[in-house]
């Protein structure tokens, strides 16, 4: 079940940017952690990073690789990719597609995602972008 819950979260509000699935899917008291260092709390602080990336990476997706599931907890392998369509990381648009790896860790409170951590090879990001610059 919470793999699921996953799965609805990088693909309902994540890739689709439905953020009116929120309740169903996060916790009221819903905190978040970036890879991009970022820290968010409740549905609101969260949509406005979710916004932030979509207009940052046009056409963004999560691609899942792996799912772990323990308890209350999921480990889930990713693929992070967009096209560079907003000033990033000190980078000026290239309009090009950007893809990186990272990992997340979910925690639960009941069937709702309490807590996510993101973690994100940030290096082959910024590699990425500066080789688009040119």
């Amino acid at each position: 079940m919470h793999k699921d819950q996953v799965r609805r979260f990088y693909e309902v509000l994540w890739d689709a940017h439905d953020k009116k699935a929120m309740p169903s899917i996060l916790h009221e008291s819903f905190s978040f952690r970036g890879s991009l260092g970022q820290e968010k709390r409740g549905h609101k602080g969260f949509a406005e990073y979710v916004d932030m990336v979509h207009k940052t990476l046009g056409d963004y997706k999560c691609i899942i690789e792996d799912l772990v599931e323990e308890g209350d907890k999921v480990f889930a392998k990713m693929s992070f990719t967009g096209f560079h369509s907003d000033e990033f990381m000190g980078f000026l648009p290239s309009h090009k597609r950007v893809t990186w790896n990272g990992c997340a860790l979910f925690t639960f409170e009941g069937d709702r995602i309490s807590d996510v951590w993101v973690m994100g090879d940030l290096k082959s990001l910024e590699n990425q972008l500066k080789k688009n610059e040119t």
